[in-house]
């Protein structure tokens, strides 16, 4: 009898080392939107790029830093966008070097305003030259 006493014993000591660790919560993931589409003229005349964009932003903290400074976001892209020659971005992989040039001007901004580089990654979700 003093066995089973001992292993139900055993059973309710080793029951809480065994049980699994609760997971750490992991930051919020959003896509942000950057609201009105840009449009810009290009270099050549009459010519012009509309583009659509939208951002991964990490944390929920974060999601409202960005969303406070969407003005300096679009003016640092629309400077960056307005008077490139519509063949610098007719390629996919000068689109591709475009996108990550903004992506690069969006987490200067930020660090510039917020401190911080909440933004994980942009993409271009409309690409229309005219």
């Amino acid at each position: 009898m003093p066995i089973w006493v001992l292993l139900l014993s055993m059973m309710f000591v080793s029951g809480p080392v065994l049980a699994e660790e609760p997971e750490t919560a992991k930051p919020a993931l959003e896509y942000l939107e950057l609201t009105p589409k840009f449009t810009v003229n290009l270099q050549e005349r009459r010519k012009y790029l509309m583009v659509d964009i939208q951002l991964l932003v990490e944390g929920d903290t974060q999601i409202e830093t960005v969303k406070k400074h969407f003005p300096a976001l679009r003016h640092a892209l629309i400077m960056l966008f307005s008077g490139r020659p519509m063949n610098e971005l007719q390629g996919a992989g000068q689109r591709e070097k475009l996108r990550q040039e903004a992506l690069l001007k969006v987490r200067e901004t930020l660090d510039r305003y917020a401190g911080n580089d909440a933004v994980r990654d942009l993409f271009f979700t409309e690409f229309l030259m005219q």
